[in-house]
């Protein structure tokens, strides 16, 4: 779940991002898994979906780093954070994500998709 206050809207990354409505600090936490807002789904659950839904996970989950077996479904606008070579955030603790350098207010958020799978792949891939 993201702490702090965001909002989602074009990306010049990839259609649309999750962006900061506030000013964050560096080093700053700005997510943490909150289960009653983030979903831990099996993997096998994953495995006996239709295609449509797995086409959505594909898209918007990933494998958890801390529960082997179990993919992360976010269901606030952390599903829509984008990947960057250089981003602003860092999610290499499995606590959750923090800020690595002062975030302006209205700079879209970015993380490393290579610290959830290690090499960048569709979900697919990095589940079976």
């Amino acid at each position: 779940m993201l702490l702090i206050k965001t909002y989602v809207a074009s990306s010049r990354i990839e259609g649309v991002g999750v962006f900061a409505a506030e000013p964050v600090a560096a080093g700053e936490p700005v997510w943490q898994l909150d289960p009653d807002f983030d979903r831990l789904i099996a993997v096998r659950a994953y495995d006996a979906s239709p295609p449509h839904l797995k086409a959505l996970l594909d898209r918007y989950a990933y494998p958890s780093p801390d529960r082997p077996g179990f993919l992360v479904y976010e269901v606030d606008n952390g599903r829509f954070m984008n990947h960057s070579e250089t981003p602003n955030t860092d999610f290499s603790a499995s606590e959750g994500g923090t800020a690595l350098r002062d975030i302006a207010a209205g700079e879209e958020l970015t993380c490393d998709y290579r610290q959830f799978y290690g090499a960048l792949a569709p979900l697919a891939d990095a589940v079976t």
